[in-house]
């Protein structure tokens, strides 16, 4: 077996994380560093991308804060993130959906999948 194989297996272990995918509707607590103290911050949008693989392996949340589009990146092997909730699997026919960043209001819905 590669050494780097070993290694990303290694790194994988770390957590068990519900499978999700792009157009579901998800929930990510992460630990925030401030100084000395330490919170967990949820942080909930649509999944607009999953991309990479093994050890390297990152997603992207978009939400709407205050009518202004917010995305951010997590690592999927992140040792910062807490806890990973699905709250509502989307139906989407693509696996990167940047088209909802163009979308406002109604036409902005994903539909859900039962």
């Amino acid at each position: 077996m590669n050494l780097t194989e070993q290694i990303s297996k290694e790194l994988n272990q770390t957590s068990e994380l519900p499978k999700f995918g792009s157009g579901d509707t998800i929930t990510v607590s992460y630990k925030i560093i401030e100084g000395e103290k330490e919170r967990i911050q949820d942080f909930k949008g649509v999944v607009i991308q999953r991309r990479g693989v093994g050890a390297t392996e990152t997603f992207t949340i978009r939400k709407i804060s205050s009518s202004i589009g917010v995305e951010r990146i997590f690592p999927l092997n992140s040792p910062l993130i807490a806890n990973i909730t699905v709250n509502k699997k989307g139906k989407v026919r693509r696996a990167r959906i940047f088209y909802l960043r163009n979308l406002t209001g109604k036409s902005a819905r994903i539909k859900e999948r039962r």
